[in-house]
């Protein structure tokens, strides 16, 4: 008997690991909402959105923003009535930041984008997602995020964030849990992207096909375990 089709929301779906996210979820024969900021102005969405006709659903999310949330929240509902998998998958890097020059609105913002923005957006597609089929949570977070791996200053504002992200999620797990919501949280290795940057040793397409493995194989109650790309599990 063919498995259907799981409705996909992608939130930073215009570029990178977002974009990735939704190029494999379309070729599985998912049903994806690409949700990102202004997506008219992304023409590989475009071209997507072109060779799915009626898979891909692409949408304005201002992640930070309420309304927008809420508004997202709605065309999703009005087209399906469900989400079967929530990747929360935006975020923000601020680079070039030096100990002795920390600027607060940069961990400011990291917070909102990072931390509090998915976990915002998970507690309100909640009813959505009851209504999904083995419904599942995703959350991007990253190794720079475990406090037992940290040895060096590096990225703080988007660390510190991650860290924040990492409790968010075990949080969520808990109500998210007894309403039948798996979550895992998920490292995706670093990856050749704008945020990545060139230097990086792994493929977005690689690290993507490796935690949609991940996300597949999670079992039912999984409460947002910090695995990797590969299924391995990290240090907090």
């Amino acid at each position: 008997m063919e498995t259907p089709p799981r409705h996909c929301l992608v939130t930073g779906a215009s570029r990178g690991l977002g974009l990735e996210f939704t190029r494999q979820l379309l070729a599985r024969g998912e049903r994806v909402v690409a949700a990102c900021r202004r997506p008219a102005g992304h023409p590989a969405l475009t071209r997507l959105a072109a060779e799915y006709p009626g898979h891909l659903h692409v949408l304005p999310l201002e992640l930070t923003e309420a309304r927008s949330r809420a508004e997202l929240l709605r065309e999703v509902e009005a087209i399906w009535g469900r989400i079967d998998l929530l990747l929360n998958n935006a975020g923000m890097l601020v680079s070039g930041e030096r100990f002795g020059s920390l600027e607060a609105n940069a961990f400011r913002q990291s917070f909102e984008t990072n931390a509090l923005a998915p976990l915002l957006l998970a507690e309100a597609a909640l009813p959505l997602l009851e209504r999904g089929a083995s419904p599942c949570v995703a959350w991007l977070s990253s190794q720079l995020g475990s406090i037992a791996r940290t040895e060096a200053f590096y990225t703080p504002s988007y660390a510190v964030s991650k860290a924040a992200l990492n409790m968010a999620a075990k949080l969520a797990a808990v109500p998210l849990g007894e309403r039948g919501v798996r979550s895992v949280l998920l490292h995706p290795g670093w990856v050749r992207t704008d945020m990545g940057g060139p230097a990086a040793p792994l493929e977005a397409p690689e690290a993507v096909a490796g935690m949609l493995k991940v996300i597949d194989a999670l079992p039912a109650g999984a409460r947002a375990p910090f695995l990797d790309y590969r299924g391995e599990p990290l240090p907090w």
